[in-house]
């Protein structure tokens, strides 16, 4: 079976951060360079990421500040 895509890992990775509490509602992001830089991916895979799990509702941007943690508990609607 073949691997998953990079994007999907780094989703992966930091939904599982929010469901262990290592990353909590209101907490920043690492931007898209530094999490580039830390995948050794590109920021277009980065973003594939984060748009991935801002469909989730798992993370809410910010314009002009960053993308951080949403709140579950918080309506979104």
């Amino acid at each position: 079976m073949p691997a998953k895509p990079k994007w999907a890992q780094i989703a992966d990775g930091i939904r599982a951060k929010v469901a262990t509490g290592e990353l909590a509602p209101g907490d920043k992001l690492p931007s898209t360079s530094e999490l580039g830089r830390e995948h050794g991916v590109s920021a277009i895979v980065v973003r594939q990421a984060i748009n991935t799990l801002k469909a989730e509702r798992v993370v809410e941007g910010v314009p002009g500040v960053g993308v951080f943690v949403a709140d579950p508990n918080e309506s979104q609607g």
